[in-house]
């Protein structure tokens, strides 16, 4: 009588594929920046969207992409530098 291989029931199974899922995230922000413009908000409001936005797809790119989930702390630097690009962006916008 053959054996049956306990790998054969997670054949079936496939690991997640967290590049698709990081697509799909950008793809939802990018939506919801083009949305952000329809809106009838005053323009700081949609500027400081704007730029929520991309930062968060930024990060995306970074922790997915170019695979610094895996480092946390390269992480945390790069979002630091970009989020205080954004605040400096942001204030010469409102001014």
């Amino acid at each position: 009588m053959p054996l049956t291989s306990s790998f054969s029931k997670y054949s079936r199974r496939r690991p997640p594929d967290f590049l698709t899922f990081a697509w799909l995230a950008l793809l939802a922000l990018s939506f919801a920046s083009a949305l952000l413009t329809r809106l009838a908000l005053p323009p700081q409001i949609v500027g400081g969207g704007i730029l929520l936005l991309a930062l968060a797809k930024a990060r995306v790119i970074l922790a997915r992409y170019l695979d610094l989930a895996d480092s946390p702390a390269w992480l945390r630097g790069f979002t630091i530098v970009l989020a205080g690009f954004s605040i400096l962006v942001f204030a010469l916008y409102l001014v």
